[in-house]
């Protein structure tokens, strides 16, 4: 498959791949430690989601509430996160359709292959077996390389859209009474927590305010966010030819 679809359900329920897990939880974490490293000295005038002001809001913070954050759909849902994504996948959609159709060009060549085996001489047989290998072959690199090349940028839009709503985080928690804000994007035993319930959750504010300094609209009423994208399946590799 060339990539995974960004929506894993009607009710939007997002996954992401191991490689963009791993950069929004280092990328969330650098920037959290860069507010704690960034607040103003006494006196310093800070605009209010600056974040400056979200790392001495987040030193002067004595709240004791434990709330939850599902990381992952608070990206994919704002509405830079469907605009991004849903142009990623636009931009994706000639390399899906050109590698499916090299997936049924071989897969043709495979069905040939296995029909008329018995029926062809030793060296057309041989020709027709190392054409699909050579093509399938080709196949597989330029899978690997479409999806390490969506993956990345995926990642990237991750990243660039944490970067910004990690202070809007921080900000909310500590003006609201949270002392501590757990990451519900896995779910147990892969992720920390058990359970929990919607009371605690604070995904849906922090997508609204990030909404709001992002300034970007949402999308048209009726539309889904993010249309997901028909993977591309290896080909079965056939049967060793009868000689």
């Amino acid at each position: 498959m060339i990539y995974k679809s960004i929506y894993k359900s009607k009710t939007s329920k997002l996954i992401l791949n191991r490689f963009v897990r791993l950069t929004v939880a280092s990328v969330f974490g650098l920037s959290l430690f860069a507010l704690a490293q960034a607040a103003p000295a006494a006196g310093a005038a800070t605009a209010p989601d600056s974040p400056s002001a979200a790392a001495a809001a987040a030193s002067k913070a004595t709240g004791t509430k434990v709330g939850t954050i599902n990381i992952e759909q608070a990206i994919f849902l704002s509405n830079q996160g469907q605009r991004d994504f849903a142009e990623l996948a636009k931009k994706f959609e000639p390399k899906q359709n050109d590698l499916k159709a090299k997936a049924d060009e071989i897969d043709s060549l495979k069905k040939q292959l296995a029909a008329q085996q018995d029926k062809l001489n030793d060296a057309a047989r041989d020709k027709l077996v190392k054409e699909v290998e050579t093509k399938q072959k080709s196949f597989d690199r330029s899978t690997q390389d479409a999806q390490e090349d969506f993956q990345a940028q995926q990642g990237e839009i991750g990243n660039k859209i944490l970067t910004v709503m990690a202070p809007l985080i921080v900000k909310y928690a500590s003006d609201n009474g949270y002392g501590m804000i757990l990451d519900t994007s896995q779910q147990w035993p892969r992720g920390p927590v058990i359970w929990y319930g919607p009371a605690v959750d604070i995904t849906q504010p922090v997508i609204e305010a990030f909404n709001v300094q992002s300034g970007v609209p949402a999308p048209a009423a009726g539309s889904s966010p993010t249309k997901p994208v028909k993977p591309v399946t290896k080909p079965a590799v056939p049967a060793t030819p009868k000689k």
